[in-house]
């Protein structure tokens, strides 16, 4: 008579961490989570690779890959997955940020309000969906408003915790414009929240990320007023 071996305990407790930090959508740590060989295979090659472990995932649900309407299912999967939803994970897809001179002097904040967010929850890879509000205050330094639609796009773009987005937004803006003066506001739904496990349809997750000068209480209540206004 065989019997299966069992599971050890520190097996167990290990695969008990994870499903926690998955259903409470926890992350790691601030960076995306990236191997060192991430980037050896091209965007074409990486579509080539994921397509037949998609079709693979297709037939085991049963699917009849064999119909029209999904034979090529599998190939567009793939090429979305690389070249679309998780084109951020690749810094060549960076948006070119150039700065420029503060000519005109304009000391007050700058708002970015309302900036569309489509991103993918890295536990589920199901999407969330909502609105990026970002400021900063100029010093020296000024940069082109629909790069900060971009690279909020640009981290988007990633299986994505949005704690963790909302501080590679705020920090790669500090970065770009050598000011510590920046804040990033998000507020989205999640449809690992709202589609499965509690299925709560009406909630929507608020995180926010504040430095320099916003970090005092007048100027961060204007920064609130902005949006709401």
């Amino acid at each position: 008579m065989t019997t299966s071996n069992p599971v050890s305990q520190p097996d167990f407790e290990a695969q008990l961490r994870k499903e926690q930090l998955g259903d409470e959508h926890l992350g790691t740590s601030v960076d995306t989570p990236l191997r060192d060989d991430a980037f050896l295979l091209t965007d074409d090659q990486k579509v080539a690779r994921i397509e037949p472990l998609f079709r693979e995932i297709m037939d085991v649900l049963g699917l009849d890959l064999r119909d029209d309407s999904l034979s090529g299912t599998p190939h567009r999967v793939a090429k979305m997955y690389v070249k679309e939803i998780f084109r951020g994970l690749n810094p060549d897809n960076h948006p070119v940020c150039r700065t420029f001179n503060n000519t005109y002097e304009y000391g007050e904040m700058l708002v970015e309000k309302d900036i569309n967010l489509n991103s993918t929850c890295e536990h589920h890879f199901l999407p969330i969906i909502g609105k990026a509000h970002v400021a900063y205050r100029a010093s020296g330094r000024v940069i082109g408003l629909s790069k900060i639609n971009r690279l909020v796009d640009h981290y988007a773009r990633r299986p994505q915790v949005q704690e963790r987005l909302t501080r590679q937004i705020a920090s790669a803006l500090m970065d770009i414009l050598d000011t510590a003066d920046v804040a990033v506001i998000i507020d989205a739904k999640h449809l690992c929240v709202s589609s499965r496990g509690i299925e709560d349809e009406g909630s929507a997750t608020v995180t926010a990320d504040y430095h320099g000068c916003f970090k005092d209480h007048a100027v961060r209540r204007e920064f609130l007023d902005h949006i709401r206004s």
